[in-house]
């Protein structure tokens, strides 16, 4: 079965050398386009792919907008993001709203074939230095004040599907934070086996297959603080 794609960017150029380059797939199909936000999410709505790659700046309708939009009408399409802007607080933005793929444009095309096939499987998809950027922006945020809401937090998870429990969450923050398993063992006293064994329970909780698809989630799901 191919996977059916939308294109929406307000440049035709670009719309066309991304459909040359997709129509080398043989397991893709690009069944539409959009020159702006407000087609993207009527063509999104219509037709129902299941990618639509998006640019973020658009007339009449912003991606993030976009994004929002097609959420609300409960469509199951997954949106990468296909951008100029390199900035982290770009990607935690529309992870929030719902994206499950990040990729700038000077990607090769074999990243972009990637990408969709990444994400059609169910999984998230970022562009590799910008995944470092975000662990790395993690890093910096100021862990005593995460101490001070963290209890607020963990009820609200607690409440959610998920059901992850206090430890389990403090590893998820400290994989936010960019830890590595010995430096999570150390902070939080255990042993790295014990560590392994949270963070396996956690991926499979979350139905994540490793720590950048947790980080996102986590974005995503507001089950870290950003200060």
């Amino acid at each position: 079965m191919a996977i059916k794609i939308v294109i929406a960017d307000d440049h035709a150029l670009l719309r066309q050398g991304i459909i040359n380059v997709l129509k080398l797939e043989d397991d893709f199909q690009v069944i539409g386009e959009a020159c702006d936000g407000a087609e993207a999410v009527d063509k999104a709505i219509a037709l129902t792919p299941d990618v639509l790659l998006l640019d973020i700046n658009m007339p009449r309708m912003n991606g993030l907008e976009v994004i929002k939009k097609i959420n609300e009408q409960e469509k199951a399409v997954k949106v990468i993001v296909l951008t100029m802007h390199d900035d982290e607080s770009y990607v935690m933005e529309v992870i929030k709203a719902g994206a499950v793929g990040y990729l700038l444009k000077d990607i090769d095309p074999g990243m972009l074939v990637t990408a969709i096939r990444t994400v059609y499987a169910g999984e998230s998809y970022i562009y590799p230095t910008l995944a470092k950027r975000i662990f790395n922006e993690f890093s910096r945020t100021n862990q005593n004040k995460e101490k001070a809401k963290v209890c607020e937090v963990v009820r609200t998870i607690n409440r959610r599907e998920e059901g992850l429990t206090y430890r389990e969450y403090e590893v998820l923050q400290g994989v936010c934070r960019g830890l590595s398993n010995q430096e999570l063992a150390k902070s939080l006293f255990l042993s790295e086996k014990t560590v392994k064994n949270h963070l396996t329970n956690i991926f499979r909780k979350i139905s994540v297959n490793d720590r950048t698809q947790a980080v996102l989630y986590a974005i995503k799901h507001k089950l870290v603080i950003l200060e």
